[in-house]
């Protein structure tokens, strides 16, 4: 099986070019949302522990099986550690064999780009120019770059309640073609958006964003609320919306729609992802409409993130293949291996 390091991945987005990742994950994500039905899935298993949550997310079609585990252990930074980290893995339903292990902590960062980029074509005011950032963590300049591949933005205003956090941001950002707008707080940085992304670490229900700051016309990216006990908008900012979900049964447990119930939320909620995907439903039907992305993140964009890595891996000749699976002469005889 082939196996992709950190360095490899980095690799392949560097000869691909960061922005054709993003374009290419796109369509591969819109293509699998496209065929949502022929997807065996469930919400992923979820262990909370001390200090965090560890989650395994499994997917597959007639062709592959994947899956990837991944963490959230937001004081890990206070140690030097990251808060999110991930691997994967995708298999082949035939004979169930690996054919790659890989890397995911920086395939998360830019699927997660690419399915909110892929949300906001679908959803926010074609002449937005303003993309307020909430969070400018390890995922904020993914996010700010593929937005950009969908609309025309020309201002970024952010804040993180960690100013290290902002400083890292700018020299990321340094020499993008943006007017970028340090804020003193969230409010002062949703004043005038027409495109917010919020994406924090704070496992709790949090009013990151108040609804009083928010105006007809907007579009908000929910990213951080992905598990249960952990929200980022105040809860009477829903109602308000055009919600759409990546995964009803996910989503209802992990998502900002976590605080309501099950006939509330069916209510609430206008559809999934894939119904936009295939034209379905609209996103937005006015000007004035405020429009919600409520993103937990699931198993199908890993499968689809795994799939364009295998290929631009093998296109492109990187990473080593590894025997992570025994090759006995006898299949039956896997004692042979270790006799020597």
């Amino acid at each position: 099986m082939k196996a992709l390091t950190v360095d490899n991945v980095a690799e392949i987005v560097k000869r691909h070019g960061f922005r054709e990742y993003i374009e290419d994950l796109m369509k591969t994500l819109e293509r699998d949302f496209g065929r949502w039905q022929e997807f065996n899935k469930m919400p992923r298993p979820t262990m909370h522990v001390q200090d965090g949550v560890l989650e395994l997310m499994p997917i597959c079609d007639d062709e592959y099986y994947s899956f990837k585990y991944v963490n959230c252990h937001p004081k890990n930074p206070a140690s030097g550690l990251m808060t999110v980290v991930a691997t994967g893995q995708l298999s082949t339903v035939d004979t169930g064999y690996p054919i790659l292990f890989s890397e995911l902590t920086l395939l998360t960062a830019m699927r997660t780009a690419a399915t909110s980029a892929l949300a906001t074509r679908l959803m926010a005011r074609p002449d937005s120019r303003v993309l307020t950032m909430i969070g400018t963590g390890a995922q904020s300049e993914f996010q700010v770059q593929a937005t950009q591949i969908v609309r025309g933005i020309t201002e970024v205003r952010y804040f993180d309640a960690d100013p290290k956090a902002m400083d890292k941001f700018e020299r990321n950002m340094k020499g993008i073609t943006l007017k970028l707008m340090r804020c003193q707080d969230a409010e002062e940085a949703v004043k005038g958006a027409d495109i917010i992304t919020v994406c924090t670490a704070c496992k709790a229900h949090v009013d990151v964003i108040k609804d009083a700051w928010v105006r007809p016309g907007m579009h908000i990216n929910a990213l951080g609320g992905d598990t249960v006990g952990k929200t980022e908008l105040e809860v009477s900012i829903i109602p308000r919306c055009r919600v759409v979900v990546e995964y009803f049964d996910q989503s209802f447990v992990e998502g900002e729609i976590q605080r309501f119930s099950v006939d509330e939320v069916r209510k609430l909620v206008l559809c999934e992802l894939e119904k936009l995907v295939t034209g379905e439903k609209p996103g937005r039907e006015t000007v004035d409409e405020i429009t919600l992305f409520d993103s937990v993140g699931i198993g199908l964009e890993d499968y689809s993130t795994l799939r364009l890595t295998y290929d631009l891996a093998e296109r492109y000749g990187i990473g080593e293949e590894r025997d992570f699976v025994p090759v006995p002469e006898d299949p039956k005889d896997l004692f042979s291996v270790i006799k020597g």
